[in-house]
């Protein structure tokens, strides 16, 4: 077995699952209280890709710039500063201190 036979069956696996949507019933997804725990599902999933691709580097966990990009990024989000204002606080971090060399 090789790399792309792996892939594939990846492929496959990912459209069947979006086909299983399909077969979801209406009246299921026109629940307000699925819409709240389909909602707070996205929210955690996207807090913990956010963390993890924060805090690790392979198999250890880093401290590094990215940190404090998130902490930068956390505070503008606090004082409700514009998506594009978030973004370039925590890029701006990040790049002043790896230029202070916090790698």
């Amino acid at each position: 077995m090789n790399l792309w036979f792996w892939l594939l069956v990846a492929c496959a696996a990912a459209y069947a699952w979006k086909l299983v949507g399909y077969f979801v019933p209406a009246r299921l997804l026109e629940n307000p209280r699925m819409s709240r725990v389909a909602g707070t599902m996205t929210i955690g999933l996207l807090a913990s890709l956010t963390i993890v691709n924060t805090l690790a580097n392979g198999q250890v966990l880093a401290a590094d710039a990215r940190l404090g990009a998130l902490a930068a990024a956390g505070i503008a989000l606090a004082l409700r500063a514009p998506f594009l204002v978030v973004v370039l606080a925590g890029a701006g971090t990040a790049a002043l201190l790896r230029i202070l060399g916090w790698n």
